[in-house]
């Protein structure tokens, strides 16, 4: 029993090491004086010569831009779309439930290129270009179903009494609706929430197919990085970009121990 426990040890220890062993790697480089791999002294050069980058910082702006817009947006449709499947019975609420994890189960350069034909054709319709307002609904479109993902077994769980009850006790429907309904579903909207900021904040594939000629985003910009010279800003910024998402899974982690800890 003890060598069982041990051998898992140390397997969860390799898994780990696999895993983070690189990114750890790229942190440390980040603050590399020089501009190889060989260490020429600790330094914050790099994050200086990064926040000194007009491209990067401008790609950085659009990227928030996009995930918070796209992130609020996705949240209140997909809560709604969630609320809306929960009124189905039966097989037509399966079938809707499965139709809303598509984009999440196909290849997201099936629905890049699906929304770019999409886009393409309507910019010859109405005679506009893709840019920021394409994205901005790309992003939309693949963040939804994550939102659903996330609302849905929040609904499941739900009394559904508790909403005749708030009815019962005076409240109006929309009363009830926002401080019953809401509130019990906040812990699947905030998920959602930060899931669709997540996705949003570091999709490549989909943007690049939306994008246009012109929009700059973060993703987009470190591709472009990497066909020139390769600088070491690109290690600050990934290990910036590691942080942030890092700072937001501790958010959901944290949100989640609370939410058993008031259920207890």
């Amino acid at each position: 029993m003890e060598n069982k426990h041990i051998a898992s040890k140390i397997y969860t220890t390799l898994v780990m090491l696999f895993l983070y062993l690189p990114i750890f790697v790229l942190i440390i480089f980040s603050f590399n004086e020089g501009k190889t791999t060989v260490w020429k002294g600790f330094s914050f050069k790099w994050y200086e010569e990064l926040f000194r980058d007009d491209k990067i910082i401008n790609a950085l702006g659009n990227s928030l831009i996009i995930a918070v817009l796209a992130s609020i947006f996705a949240t209140v449709l997909g809560t709604a779309a969630a609320i809306g499947i929960s009124n189905f019975k039966g097989k037509k609420r399966l079938l809707i439930q499965s139709a809303s994890n598509i984009p999440i189960i196909s290849p997201d350069i099936v629905m890049g290129v699906s929304l770019m034909l999409l886009f393409t054709f309507l910019g010859v319709l109405f005679n506009f270009e893709m840019g920021f307002v394409t994205v901005l609904i790309a992003h939309i479109c693949f963040c939804v179903p994550f939102v659903v993902l996330n609302v849905m077994p929040r609904i499941h769980k739900m009394d559904q009494s508790i909403y005749d009850a708030a009815l019962d006790l005076g409240c109006n429907q929309w009363q009830a609706f926002y401080k019953v309904v809401i509130h019990e579903l906040m812990p699947g909207i905030f998920s959602g929430l930060l899931m669709s900021f997540t996705y949003s904040l570091d999709d490549f594939i989909i943007t690049y197919f939306t994008r246009g000629a012109k929009f700059q985003n973060l993703s987009i910009e470190i591709y472009s990085m990497t066909h020139r010279r390769i600088s070491p800003k690109i290690n600050a910024l990934s290990a910036l970009l590691f942080l942030a998402i890092l700072i937001i899974m501790v958010l959901i982690n944290i949100r989640e121990r609370h939410e058993e800890k008031v259920k207890k």
